[in-house]
């Protein structure tokens, strides 16, 4: 029997539990992917059937691997590589994760740096006497 064989941090970016495999493999460096509650190694070989506790900035994950695969795929395609076994009360993100996945770096309209003209009025506001 020929089992395909990934690193553990190229599996998780793969199913993407990590935006990055650098993040993935940093979440490994960092003692927070287990398998049988034993910190793994990012080059620590993914099997099959293998149950691993996994940290994520958002959550906490218990996953079963059903499936591996190689390469980032889409969502739909990602869940279906592993089960879910993280228990309810564990599923909850907090409010402050929600809040740095829907920051997006821009600016909010109407706020921010000044304009040209603002800053020439400001400049003035100290002259006036």
């Amino acid at each position: 029997m020929n089992q395909e064989k990934i690193r553990i941090d190229k599996y998780l970016w793969a199913i993407r539990l990590f935006k990055s495999r650098t993040l993935a493999a940093n979440a490994c460096e960092h003692s927070l992917v287990k398998f049988q509650n034993k910190a793994v190694k990012a080059s620590k070989q993914v099997l099959v059937g293998e149950v691993y506790a996994i940290k994520t900035e958002a959550r906490k994950w218990i996953i079963r691997v059903t499936k591996v695969i190689e390469a980032r795929v889409a969502y739909s395609v990602a869940v279906t590589c592993y089960l879910d076994l993280t228990p309810e009360e564990d599923k909850i993100t907090t409010i402050s994760s929600e809040s740095q996945v829907f920051y997006t770096g821009k600016r909010q309209s109407k706020q921010g740096r000044p304009t040209k003209k603002k800053r020439r009025d400001l400049g003035q506001f100290g002259e006036e006497e």
